[in-house]
């Protein structure tokens, strides 16, 4: 059985709380979602769809992925978390931090709470990165994958100033462009620079561990690296000095380069798979691999526009946020739960009874009944809300909130089945 390495592995206490916080928070967004009804039809900026966005990324995509990174510290480092304690202290200021920041969107404070919240949620977010920059610098191991995630770290910095800068500007007026200019800027960084790196480098050490893979390619991870980060560069310093969009393309296809380099990769390891049956947690997480070719086809639409009327471009930069994060992140997070959180279960559960008596394997910790039922219940959420954003139907999308409300209940479920497991003795036979 191909599992996490356990050496130099943080205490359960570090990890389960972030599991704990993104579960309820996606059931939260689902109850958002369904409460903002026909919001979700309006311009991409508005209050409710800020909101849920944030609380979709923050609340549930970077709680699980805090969580997660904890625990693949000594995977991808091959060293210990450098502060279990500043772990746990930044949980809780994050856990508040999104909730006050998910409120003000919500209610549009804009020019009174946002200030706070935006400054609150960047401390929080710092100590994660320092402490993440400081395992890094104990590491004794520099491979693409950790130069992947401690690059991702930096661009969430960078995401996080800009995030903050746009909520100072509201009440003080000292950026030269509109609000829309820095949040394309912002959102891009955080989505690319910060997300897809972080996966990057997370899943090409996880994906060929998980599908028995070897004999792979490095070299095209490093061309992804370089690619990638050179698109989102100059992308970055266009939009912000030179405001030249007819160059945008250029950066564009740097970034798609890298990407297909990435995906190349992934093939590589499906295709010299051991282990051929894909398992619950290794479904999705192939799903959201050929998803990434939505966003990219969606992105090049919104680039060059092909004379498309405003309307329907709006409507193509609101599918091209949801396939990211539902289509992509989502669908990736609920397939690696099942790979992640069962073993840090077991590990806090059954390692001082290994070879004393019988213990269950971690996949038996939560129920893939259950798994599967909302595995295919999201991919018809995920259908229902593509359909009726395109064609701006609520009744669809209506549809696609109460769906993801299911997935919700049933993710909840099998987590706090992982979370509340209890010691099972079974006696070794003589």
């Amino acid at each position: 059985m191909s599992t996490l390495n356990s050496n130099n592995a943080p205490d359960a206490s570090v990890v389960k709380p972030h599991f704990i916080f993104g579960s309820l928070a996606l059931f939260v967004l689902s109850i958002m979602i369904i409460l903002a009804d026909s919001n979700l039809l309006e311009s991409y900026f508005n209050n409710k769809i800020i909101a849920i966005t944030h609380m979709a990324v923050l609340g549930w995509a970077v709680m699980i992925v805090f969580g997660a990174l904890y625990q693949l510290i000594p995977v991808v480092f091959e060293t210990s978390l450098y502060s279990e304690k500043l772990a746990k202290f930044t949980f809780w200021l994050s856990g508040l931090s999104i909730l006050f920041l998910t409120y003000t969107f919500w209610i549009g404070a804009y020019t009174s709470l946002l200030i706070y919240a935006s400054i609150l949620m960047f401390i929080s977010l710092l100590l994660f990165i320092i402490n993440i920059f400081l395992s890094y610098k104990n590491s004794k191991l520099k491979n693409s994958s950790s130069k992947f995630i401690i690059t991702a770290v930096f661009w969430l910095a960078i995401t996080e100033l800009i995030g903050t800068l746009i909520a100072l500007n509201f009440k003080y007026y000292f950026l030269s462009e509109i609000h829309l200019h820095y949040l394309k800027i912002h959102a891009t960084i955080g989505l690319i620079g910060w997300f897809l790196l972080l996966i990057i480098g997370v899943g090409s050490t996880l994906i060929p561990m998980f599908l028995v893979s070897h004999e792979l390619n490095d070299k095209k991870l490093k061309y992804a690296f370089y690619f990638i980060n050179s698109g989102l560069v100059a992308l970055s310093i266009n939009w912000f000095f030179i405001h030249q969009n007819s160059i945008d393309i250029l950066f564009w296809l740097f970034i798609v380069i890298g990407i297909s380099f990435f995906l190349s990769f992934v093939y590589d390891s499906y295709k010299k798979r051991m282990r051929k049956k894909l398992d619950i947690g290794m479904k999705p997480t192939m799903l959201s691999m050929i998803s990434v070719f939505s966003p990219i086809v969606m992105s090049l639409i919104i680039t060059l526009g092909f004379g498309i009327e405003q309307k329907l471009i709006n409507r193509v930069i609101t599918l091209y946020g949801f396939s990211i994060i539902f289509g992509f992140i989502t669908t990736l997070i609920l397939g690696q739960t099942y790979k992640t959180l069962p073993f840090v279960i077991w590990l806090d559960k059954y390692t001082n009874l290994v070879g004393k008596t019988k213990t269950p394997m971690p996949r038996e910790l939560y129920s893939e009944k259950i798994a599967n039922i909302h595995f295919y219940i999201y991919l018809l959420f995920l259908s229902f809300m593509i359909l009726g954003i395109f064609f701006n139907n609520i009744w669809l999308i209506r549809i696609g909130s109460y769906l993801l409300l299911m997935v919700a209940v049933l993710y909840n479920i099998n987590v706090f089945k992982m979370i509340f497991h209890k010691v099972k003795i079974i006696e070794k036979n003589d």
